[in-house]
């Protein structure tokens, strides 16, 4: 009698097979994040015979983990754009000056702010492709990142790329009430993709990017953001 053939080696219930598509769902954890889930886990086992403390240390290290999540992203392939460096709402649309540090001078090009409340992913990615021409931090205030001054008064990094057809995109990472802590990867030189992570900001933060002159806004005020998905605008 002919058997028919075996479609797959495990069964729907095979413990592996449920194993692998939690597993999909589960987002991987930016390696920034491994001491503070190791610090709560210690917690949790120090404290094991309370249990007040093995909750604590549980919960801390599940909010962690959260909060320094990883999700893999899918960029466009379409030639010729500048995506979302970050999660959250874009809270402004204007025109300004890129940041003085940055060197490009006081003429007023696109920026599009956007806002990461402590729920968002806080990895950033390279809102273009091409290479760092230059990274800079300035030191400042810690006000509330929502509010338009935080561009200007507020601790900030900013990331210089240059693309092959020669438009310089800013990112600027920018502190916030919370936010004490600004990570950022690459440094002048360094070659990154469109979505590429490159940095992270902890624990509530936002984002400016800068954009050429001419370049076709394509995102709206309140609209939420996925960094590296999300089609911010058309470069010139």
């Amino acid at each position: 009698v002919a058997r028919r053939p075996r479609t797959s080696d495990a069964s729907p219930l095979d413990p592996r097979h449920v194993a692998s598509l939690i597993g999909s769902q589960v987002p991987p954890m930016h390696p920034a994040g491994l001491p503070f889930v190791g610090g709560s886990l210690a917690l949790a086992a120090l404290g094991r015979r309370h249990r007040w403390a093995w909750t604590a240390g549980l919960a801390a290290a599940a909010a962690n983990a959260a909060f320094f999540r990883h999700p893999p992203r899918v960029p466009p392939t379409r030639p010729g754009v500048a995506v979302a460096p970050a999660d959250g709402q874009i809270c402004l649309i204007e025109t300004a000056a890129p940041p003085p540090e940055t060197g490009l001078g006081d003429t007023p090009r696109p920026r599009i702010s956007i806002f990461l409340s402590v729920l968002d992913a806080h990895v950033q990615r390279a809102p273009v492709g091409g290479e760092v021409i230059t990274t800079v931090h300035r030191p400042g205030l810690f006000l509330s990142a929502d509010l338009p001054a935080a561009s200007a008064d507020n601790e900030r990094n900013s990331v210089v790329i240059r693309t092959p057809d020669g438009h310089d995109v800013v990112a600027v990472q920018i502190a916030g009430l919370v936010a004490r802590r600004i990570v950022c990867d690459v440094h002048a030189g360094d070659k990154l993709n469109i979505g590429d992570t490159y940095g992270l900001i902890r624990f509530g933060s936002r984002l400016d990017t800068y954009l050429p002159e001419g370049s076709q806004v394509l995102v709206s005020t309140g609209q939420r953001a996925v960094a590296g998905e999300t089609v911010l605008a058309e470069l010139p």
